[in-house]
């Protein structure tokens, strides 16, 4: 059997990456696997611990981290963290399963660093103001919290070079189709 790969897509918060990697899952069920990430957060309405993430508090979130239980893991907004649990990762990759990890630009450097094999993606809006308006119809954050992850995606995106492709999401269904493409040849190198 062969070894899953481990795909990043990563990209500023907003850009789509939760619609986009739905959408490449349901397209192929039985070879991709979402990674749950840890995350020091509280949930937010309809999330579930264990399906959307593995909600830990910041004492747990220190265990992992001193254990190296995470593949990669940042300190986000708000001094909430976030982290890839590296055991369920090589479990899926051991399997045959593709990987995919949904984080951020942080999170994407460190798996680079530490799995060199890995595909990047960097997923990025159409222009700023596309992103910002996105994030106001989310409905989720402030005017601080808008600005303030407005000036992260800017340093975000300005680190695109080292990424193995930039797909912007100017409309999911053709981002979508162009991020399980890159995928395709990704497998068959």
């Amino acid at each position: 059997m062969r070894r899953g790969h481990l795909i990043v897509i990563a990209g500023p918060s907003g850009v789509g990456k939760g619609s986009l990697v739905a959408r490449l899952l349901a397209r192929d069920p039985e070879r991709l696997v979402r990674s749950v990430s840890a995350t020091t957060r509280p949930p937010r309405v309809l999330e579930v611990d264990g399906v959307d993430y593995h909600f830990v508090d910041e004492a747990g979130f220190d265990r992992l981290v001193a254990d190296d239980a995470l593949l990669e893991w940042a300190e986000v907004f708000h001094g909430r963290r976030y982290g890839t649990p590296r055991a369920s990762a090589d479990d899926h990759l051991e399997a045959g399963r593709d990987v995919v990890l949904e984080i951020d630009v942080q999170g994407a450097a460190q798996v680079k660093q530490r799995a060199p094999e890995a595909l990047l993606v960097l997923l990025a809006p159409p222009s700023l103001e596309d992103l910002e308006a996105r994030l106001r119809g989310r409905g989720t954050e402030d005017d601080a919290s808008i600005a303030e992850r407005l000036e992260a995606a800017e340093r975000e995106l300005q680190q695109a070079s080292w990424f193995d492709h930039v797909v912007v999401n100017d409309e999911l269904e053709r981002a979508t189709d162009e991020v399980a493409a890159i995928i395709e040849r990704f497998r068959t190198l």
